[in-house]
């Protein structure tokens, strides 16, 4: 099972400059959450992903490895589409399970700090797992364009369940609730369009979204065909 050591998110966390006002208010709840989670070993940082090709070419859904997704923005204007990289990454339930006891404490801007720290930590992992998927893939002389999340504009939250069955997510101990949600909470699945000489996808999951300026977590350029 891959897993990555919590150390080097935090590092990756590091490179991120702080734009949240905010948040530089609250650095010592930051601080104090960091601490808290080296100390008490709450990551247990895991991820599965897998290229499947498809199973014929795009019509009026993406077919892969017996699995149907309403998927077609993944499909460019040129080049082949020719599979779908896959990837589930997660936290594990630790670092829930400690922002909840500290919400319960009445110690709420700790439990806030290590909430939100937990989300750029998986948002740092995610970005680890498509940077693997598009060198595995150039690797093949193949290249990858566009990337999606189940209940994105353009992927249904009802493909959760056949993302995490291709990425073979019960692998790393990630499941799917009846409401399409994955658990642990700290969990992401991803969808990447894969083919021949796709050019780089012009628009991001994070293109509709009303909090894009403000995130810090958002302006990575897509996944690009520049291998």
């Amino acid at each position: 099972m891959p897993t990555i050591r919590g150390s080097g998110l935090i590092r990756d966390l590091a490179s991120i400059p702080c734009a949240d006002e905010a948040l530089r208010r609250r650095g010592r709840y930051r601080r104090d959450a960091i601490d808290l989670l080296e100390r008490e070993d709450l990551l247990d940082a895991a991820f599965c992903y897998r290229i499947v090709p498809l199973d014929e070419p795009p019509s009026d859904v993406l077919r892969a490895g017996g699995e149907a997704l309403d998927a077609l923005r993944l499909v460019p204007e040129r080049g082949q589409l020719t599979a779908l990289g896959v990837g589930i990454c997660t936290l594990g339930p630790a670092l829930e399970r400690r922002a909840s006891a500290l919400f319960a404490e009445k110690r709420m801007s700790l439990a806030l700090a290590l909430d939100k720290l937990g989300n750029e930590l998986l948002s740092a992992l995610s970005r680890r797992v498509q940077d693997r998927i598009v060198i595995e893939a150039g690797k093949a002389g193949l290249t990858a364009a566009g990337e999606l999340r189940a209940g994105d504009p353009g992927l249904p939250l009802s493909a959760q369940t056949a993302v995490h069955r291709l990425a073979g997510a019960h692998e790393i101990g990630v499941r799917v609730t009846e409401g399409q949600v994955l658990y642990p909470l700290k969990s992401m699945s991803m969808v990447l369009g894969i083919g021949i000489d796709m050019p780089p996808a012009l628009w991001s999951r994070c293109d509709t979204c009303p909090s894009a300026p403000r995130c810090r977590m958002s302006g990575r350029a897509p996944a690009s065909a520049m291998l």
